[in-house]
């Protein structure tokens, strides 16, 4: 402020006014709060694994690191033989091949789903009793000696009559295992699938419920994603928006919504040949949900190819350059996690993931170091924008693409910084005053 004549400031209402406006808007302040309580602020992982109940095995994630080394070891042995498969530049040729190669050796699974659904089909009850019981036994020991994914748990069989009762059981079996084992971990999650209704949606929080109460758990502890595979989990039979209401139906549980590329597709009559998830059913289904869990703290997951890298290197490559594709592709959509259905997509995954963040975090870091310290610069950048750049550099550095070092010597900021830029809800400015 320049020295001079002080201003007069003058003001026409009194303040009751504002008072009685705040008092007629505490029901829609309690409802934005309720409704919309922004993002977790949790890593998300970068993708799902699905393997069958019956193929699940203590050494499943080592397995899974062991075989995509293999491949990579096989068909893009090198950075230079990776980046002429991807079209990777020069400059994120050696780190990204690098950095793939410690991920798939360090933590080559991010959240592994054991599956009951239609990955293990329909068996003798006693037979996946079993499966689930064991299920459970093997994730609360890699728990325990530390060779756990960070997240794991099930993809029950859905609420549909047919399958309901079955998919009850399993899930009771599961949990209950899990809590004679020494208790729920913390990387525990769950997957509803073929939810159609929003009543499913709440049989399944009306479940867990039970469960707590059962086990003296806090209410609330146990949350689900939600799979979104029927053309009714987007657009109900009133017109409206099915996928909102099915967050609100599970009472603050809800922690994902998972799109089915294949199943969706087939409800909408999409030919097997174009079942994919670039496809504009597929975009605007996901668009939807997007739009639907914006602010819920509830997370969009893209789905996956069925395309697998198998056979000889021309094969693979081509495999490898459709799902590098469609990964680039969903993570400029803000789809940050995907599923991968066999190891060979772990490279790709990682490659494309890692060279989004590495791409772009330099420009990133700058231009929130500039709006950190006032200094300005080719962008006038808005708060919202300084939220989703270290959003942008936390993702980053959750799954291993940049590292706490190098983001702090581009920026000047802490982890710390980047998580109170990152935290504010809308309308909150106070961490950028």
């Amino acid at each position: 402020m320049g020295q001079g004549r002080q201003e007069k400031v003058a003001t026409s209402l009194a303040g009751a006014v504002s008072e009685e406006i705040s008092a007629s808007l505490a029901p829609v302040d309690a409802e934005l709060e309720r409704r919309y309580p922004g993002d977790p602020g949790t890593r998300q992982p970068v993708h799902t694994v699905y393997v069958p109940g019956d193929a699940f095995a203590a050494d499943t994630v080592r397995s899974w690191g062991d075989r995509a080394l293999a491949a990579l070891d096989e068909h893009a042995p090198d950075a230079a033989s990776l980046a002429a498969v991807l079209g990777l530049c020069e400059e994120l040729a050696e780190p990204v091949h690098a950095r793939v190669r410690a991920k798939l050796e360090r933590e080559p699974i991010e959240d592994l789903r054991v599956d009951f659904e239609d990955g293990y089909g329909n068996r003798p009850g006693p037979e996946e009793d079993e499966t689930a019981a064991r299920a459970a036994r093997l994730i609360a020991e890699a728990y325990r000696d530390g060779t756990a994914a960070p997240y794991m748990g099930i993809r029950m069989k859905c609420m549909e009559a047919p399958v309901r009762a079955r998919g009850i059981r399993t899930l009771d079996i599961f949990l209950t295992g899990l809590m004679e084992s020494g208790g729920l971990p913390d990387g525990l999650v769950l997957t509803l699938p073929k939810v159609t209704y929003a009543e499913q949606v709440t049989a399944m929080a009306r479940l867990l419920d039970a469960f707590e109460k059962t086990h003296g758990l806090e209410p609330g502890r146990i949350g689900f994603e939600i799979q979104i595979e029927t053309s009714q989990s987007i657009l109900a039979a009133d017109g409206t928006a099915t996928v909102a209401r099915m967050i609100q139906a599970a009472e603050g549980r809800a922690t994902g919504l998972h799109y089915g590329t294949f199943d969706y597709s087939a409800c909408l009559g999409v030919s097997a040949a174009h079942q994919a998830s670039d496809h504009p059913a597929a975009d605007h289904a996901k668009a939807v949900m997007q739009v639907a869990a914006a602010g819920t703290g509830v997370r969009v997951s893209d789905g996956s190819t069925n395309v697998l890298p198998v056979g000889p290197t021309a094969k693979v490559h081509d495999a490898w350059r459709l799902h590098y594709g469609l990964t680039r592709r969903a993570l400029a959509r803000a789809y940050y996690q995907g599923w991968d259905m066999h190891p060979g997509h772990l490279p790709t995954r990682y490659a494309a993931v890692f060279a989004f963040y590495r791409e772009g975090f330099e420009q990133a870091a700058d231009r929130l170091s500039r709006y950190a310290n006032r200094t300005g610069g080719d962008v006038m950048d808005e708060p919202a924008t300084a939220k989703a750049l270290s959003g942008y550099l936390l993702r980053g550095l959750d799954c291993g693409a940049l590292d706490n070092g190098e983001v702090a010597r581009l920026a000047g900021l802490t982890r710390a910084d980047l998580e109170s830029f990152a935290a504010p809800r809308r309308g909150d400015l106070t961490a950028f005053a």
